[in-house]
């Protein structure tokens, strides 16, 4: 996780040069504990300016904050409460409270955040994530962006809940607009059990994985992959 650590705090340097803050979605699931581990470690806590970060999240389970299901209790518990950033700049998605309502107030809070009251995401500096962080599951969902589902082809909405009847529960997630809007996506993926769908993701036809929609149109996008879960492909990726 050396290089998404390296990526992170390059980011938020540039981020901060051109427009005195660093917006981050942080991703959720498994794969990114050990990122978040390491950027609260003495070597790399340092590197960032903690008070210009604006922290917020790609998707939520719709459980309260203090359920370890949740994505924000994990950054919380391994990344925020050991660095030190602002609770005024943490960002959180309220799944505690009635799937649609909280989406739509996430909504409402990224357009304030990105001073874009109405219509879509604007792709200039300190108006759009600098970064965002995604994982990918074994059947190529990403955020929560489920394979079948509408959120994945919403064109208007940057926040929808939706109830994902694969893991039987109502998710937030952001959409593919704000998400392509992105200066930088970087994909985490980890597990042998990923291989075969990073495969097709990454080198079958387009459309047919929610991870293949995260396509940024004015911004870079970057896979990095461990050894397992990259063992199908045929070579190195950016």
């Amino acid at each position: 996780m050396a290089a998404a650590a390296e990526r992170f705090v390059s980011v938020a340097l540039r981020a901060i040069r051109e427009s005195g803050r660093f917006a981050v979605a942080l991703a959720g699931g498994s794969t990114p504990r050990r990122l978040y581990e390491l950027l609260a470690s003495p070597d790399w806590a340092d590197r960032v300016d903690w008070a210009r970060t604006n922290v917020f999240w790609g998707d939520e389970r719709c459980v309260p904050p203090d359920d370890p299901a949740s994505n924000y209790f994990l950054a919380r518990e391994v990344l925020l409460d050991r660095v030190p950033i602002p609770e005024a700049n943490i960002d959180r998605i309220c799944g505690e409270d009635p799937p649609a309502r909280a989406a739509a107030a996430y909504e409402r809070e990224l357009r304030v955040a990105f001073t874009t009251p109405e219509g879509p995401p604007s792709v200039l500096p300190g108006r759009r994530f600098d970064l965002v962080l995604l994982g990918m599951g074994s059947n190529g969902h990403t955020a929560s962006l489920f394979p079948g589902l509408s959120a994945v082809r919403e064109r208007e909405r940057w926040v929808v809940a939706e109830h994902v009847a694969e893991v039987a529960m109502w998710r937030i997630t952001l959409t593919p607009p704000v998400l392509n809007a992105a200066a930088h996506i970087v994909f985490l993926v980890s597990g042998a059990e990923k291989a075969a769908t990073l495969e097709r993701v990454l080198e079958g036809p387009p459309g047919v994985f929610p991870a293949q929609a995260i396509v940024p149109h004015d911004g870079v996008l970057t896979w990095l992959v461990e050894e397992a879960a990259a063992g199908k492909l045929c070579g190195p990726r950016r």
